[in-house]
């Protein structure tokens, strides 16, 4: 997967873990409490009645296995990020823990049940909304083909007020992309946007 501006990406995720380690405010999170909200959303999409494998795509350093366990689900994890130095830290939080496996290479990915993304496409470095949309849409057949159950993404919404959206960040169309799932993956698309943030969540329940 190619991404646009890809070291501009990576220095700016550096700059936050590099800074706060293995916390909320080193994946650039607002709050924790947010941030779980937010995998309450995105992991809809699975079903946590019997054991499942997971791709958190963009895994910072792997909070989201540390909550699979405290809800305790039975789960094999693999955490993806493009930033090295994220996946250094994401081993050392998770020492230990045989069921996860964090690569900053892509095509060591196994084929899961399910892929996750938290927040990975809100940064937008440098490039224009049309050609970040598309590298987005392109990430996603990237999840359709390593998902065989289901895969879900988060984005912050057009739908934020004005006077809060920030030129660095990208705003999706919630329409659009749930048009593009439905049209491009499956029949079975679910579009959240009713949990209080100023995001929604895109859910792809393969048949």
């Amino acid at each position: 997967m190619i991404i646009p501006e890809k070291n501009e990406v990576i220095k700016y995720f550096e700059g936050f873990i590099s800074q706060f380690g293995d916390s909320p405010q080193g994946s650039d999170w607002n709050s924790n409490k947010a941030q779980i909200v937010r995998y309450e959303q995105l992991l809809k999409v699975c079903d946590l009645s019997m054991p499942f494998s997971i791709i958190d795509y963009g895994c910072g350093y792997g909070a989201l296995a540390d909550y699979l366990e405290k809800m305790g689900y039975q789960f094999d994890y693999y955490g993806y990020d493009i930033v090295e130095k994220v996946i250094d830290v994401a081993n050392k939080h998770h020492t230990g823990k045989s069921n996860r496996t964090f690569t900053s290479i892509e095509s060591d990915l196994p084929v899961c049940d399910y892929v996750v993304a938290c927040g990975i496409f809100n940064y937008i470095p440098h490039k224009t909304v049309d050609s970040w949309t598309q590298y987005i849409v392109e990430t996603f057949s990237q999840f359709n083909k390593l998902a065989t159950k289901g895969f879900s993404s988060d984005f912050l919404t057009k739908y934020s007020d004005a006077d809060r959206m920030e030129k660095h960040l990208y705003y999706a169309d919630p329409l659009y992309f749930f048009d593009y799932c439905k049209t491009h993956f499956s029949k079975n698309v679910a579009l959240l946007h009713d949990y209080h943030l100023y995001d929604f969540t895109i859910l792809v329940r393969k048949d």
